[in-house]
């Protein structure tokens, strides 16, 4: 882990109070009914900023908003309500070659890499598909570009001449990686990066995003649901629960004194490689409610082993704690 380089900058992005509902396909009973339409409340009020040349950890259960996050800060979602600004201006509003250059300074990588390949292109032409839509180098130069790529995510030259399903899982990551960087973005979001892939070749795959990291000053958003893994990454970490953020702060400090009491449900039911601590309990008990029908006040009240009335009533603010940690709780 290196120092966070990214307490004294403007955040690159930010996300003001931003909410994402989607509207659910009507029954004809509940049309017949004259029943009001449903919405899956995925993102609700989220505040986040992400700081130039840091790694933001994003965790939390499946279904907690994590990914609809991500693609709402690369533009792929609309915010109903709220905005994500990028360098200050709000994304929303961004057109022709504002929004071109946008979309070239953020860059997703996926979790499956393969499906968001053309499996009728080799890996050269998806490379050089990139650098002359955005027109980044001269046609000449391109070649070279792309054997430099390659080099850069460590794979073989002769991969250019290769179709992806010629290649195993980490090195078609490897190759998503090496077509967000030949954009040249300054963030790249990466959502559940290495979670389809094989505990080895994870690591390889991570270390390679951090030595990438420091030597072109990328800002990462690190989506995931493997706790250790985005404590060795990130910088920060927000915890989601959801549709919303409960927590966020300096990794170590998240990680040594969690606040909410899902974050610190979260941290012992992660598995632990020390002995001592195995016989912990794990209070996260219940179903994650749905998001069709969020619970009111708190929505992680009703599996709260604290909760008080006012838990029920009233919705936390994300408001700043002295160890510097954001924590969305009335007990905390």
């Amino acid at each position: 882990m290196h120092d966070n380089p990214g307490t004294v900058t403007q955040p690159i992005l930010c996300v003001e109070d931003a909410v994402v509902h989607f509207p659910v396909r009507q029954t004809l009973w509940r049309r017949l009914r004259g029943q009001p339409r449903q919405y899956v409340q995925a993102l609700n009020q989220v505040r986040l900023e992400i700081h130039r040349g840091e790694t933001l950890g994003i965790v939390g259960e499946s279904g907690c908003g994590k990914s609809t996050l991500a693609r709402a800060l690369v533009g792929l979602l609309d915010a109903t309500e709220g905005r994500v600004r990028f360098q200050g201006k709000d994304i929303a509003g961004l057109r022709g070659a504002q929004r071109r250059a946008f979309n070239r300074q953020v860059q997703m990588i996926f979790q499956d890499p393969y499906g968001s390949l053309n499996p009728r292109m080799t890996v050269g032409q998806v490379l050089h598909e990139a650098l002359s839509v955005h027109r980044l180098c001269p046609p000449a130069e391109i070649p070279g570009r792309i054997a430099a790529l390659l080099e850069l995510v460590r794979l073989p030259a002769d991969a250019k001449d290769k179709l992806p399903h010629e290649f195993s899982g980490g090195q078609r990551q490897r190759i998503g990686i090496s077509r967000a960087l030949a954009v040249e973005p300054q963030v790249l979001v990466a959502d559940e990066l290495v979670s389809a892939l094989d505990v080895s070749v994870q690591a390889q795959v991570v270390n390679l995003l951090l030595e990438l990291q420091d030597k072109l000053g990328l800002t990462v958003l690190f989506v995931a649901h493997d706790l250790r893994l985005v404590r060795h990454i990130s910088h920060r970490v927000a915890v989601m629960y959801l549709g919303e953020v409960v927590e966020v702060g300096e990794t170590e400090a998240l990680y040594e004194t969690p606040l909410h009491p899902y974050t610190q449900a979260l941290l012992r039911a992660a598995p632990s490689m020390d002995p001592d601590d195995r016989q912990r309990s794990v209070s996260l008990t219940g179903e994650l409610p749905s998001p069709l029908s969020p619970p009111s006040g708190c929505r992680f009240h009703t599996r709260c082993p604290r909760a008080v009335p006012l838990c029920s009533q009233q919705r936390p603010i994300l408001s700043a704690r002295p160890g510097g940690q954001r924590v969305a709780c009335h007990l905390a």
